[in-house]
């Protein structure tokens, strides 16, 4: 059997200037962590999640702040706010250049010196930070803390959107209402491909509709993190074997994503191949995933080379064999 078609790497929207400026969610990896489930399964009705919170998230979460108290020594007033930018600093070069518990361990004494202070759970600057443990926790494969931050983030934004759905603008800039819906958005995309990668397709397929639906309202469809997200969408779809639903999504994502000269328009189209493929069209497979080759050939994107080529050699044998 091919293999299913894969996410892709994040192209990431920068949401709020809050106090701290973490990078977006999700430790990324090298291009090979782009979903990690394979074969189909059974249809599944969709229907929109309605997360209850679970006992104690918020304390369950943020409770191990308290490992990390303010030093009684550290300096206050301008010369803090410097250590704490440099802490932070430090956390997103750790966490980039993959040292996850150095940089969980500078995340948590970021916002413990924050919380201390007069900043609240649900500050944006808080809630990226969250993010980024959650996503570290799901990295080192600590499921119940991932799930917890996962769902602490998630939960905490929707209600503080609903909160501020009503505000008039001279109390809260429409600007910053943005901000906190991008912020949920990526808290979706990054719990949908912790999902994912756990095999639990249903679930993860709700989060990408969320996630979609605010990047399309808040961004447009022609962003690049909209025609990202359409593709995850149809990777998911694709996945439980619902390959009509997913063509019509992966269909309009390449079409975008060439119209915008997408930088991972190549990825796209290799998707939309497997998904040909796995509807039996393969004529047509054949020549997007040749397109899919040449790009990558000419953006030296040596591993999509090689799965596309593997790929070619799949839909060879799967050809041969329907004859």
């Amino acid at each position: 059997m091919a293999a299913v078609p894969r996410a892709l790497s994040r192209l990431r929207p920068r949401p709020c200037p809050a106090v701290l400026r973490p990078c977006p969610a999700g430790p990324r990896g090298h291009r090979g962590q782009r979903g990690g489930t394979t074969g189909t399964g059974t249809a599944t009705a969709l229907a929109r999640p309605r997360w209850a919170r679970p006992a104690g998230a918020a304390l369950a979460f943020l409770g191990g702040l308290s490992l990390f108290p303010r030093d009684a020594e550290e300096e206050e007033g301008e010369d803090a706010i410097i250590l704490l930018l440099k802490k932070a600093k430090m956390a997103n070069v750790a966490f980039m250049q993959g040292q996850l518990d150095n940089a969980e361990k500078l995340y948590k004494a970021s916002m413990s010196y924050l919380l201390a202070g007069d900043m609240k759970e649900d500050d944006n600057a808080i809630l990226e930070m969250s993010l980024k443990l959650a996503s570290i926790y799901a990295a080192q494969k600590q499921d119940k803390l991932a799930i917890a931050g996962y769902q602490f983030c998630i939960l905490t934004l929707e209600e503080k959107i609903a909160k501020q759905k009503d505000l008039p603008e001279d109390v809260l800039p429409a600007e910053e209402k943005a901000n906190t819906r991008l912020l949920l958005g990526m808290s979706l995309d990054s719990y949908a491909r912790y999902l994912l990668s756990v095999n639990q397709l249903p679930a993860a397929q709700k989060m990408y509709e969320k996630a979609l639906q605010i990047a399309n309202d808040v961004q447009g469809e022609t962003h690049p993190q909209t025609v990202v997200l359409m593709n995850d969408l149809a990777t998911v779809l694709d996945a439980q074997g619902h390959h009509d639903e997913a063509y019509s999504y992966v269909k309009r994502a390449a079409e975008l994503a060439r119209e915008t000269q997408h930088p991972e328009e190549h990825m796209v189209l290799n998707n939309l191949a497997a998904i040909l493929m796995h509807k039996e069209d393969f004529l047509q497979a054949k020549q997007v995933y040749k397109e899919a080759l040449k790009q990558a050939q000419q953006k030296g994107d040596v591993a999509s080379v090689q799965h596309i080529q593997e790929e070619l050699a799949e839909l060879a044998k799967r050809r041969k064999g329907s004859k």
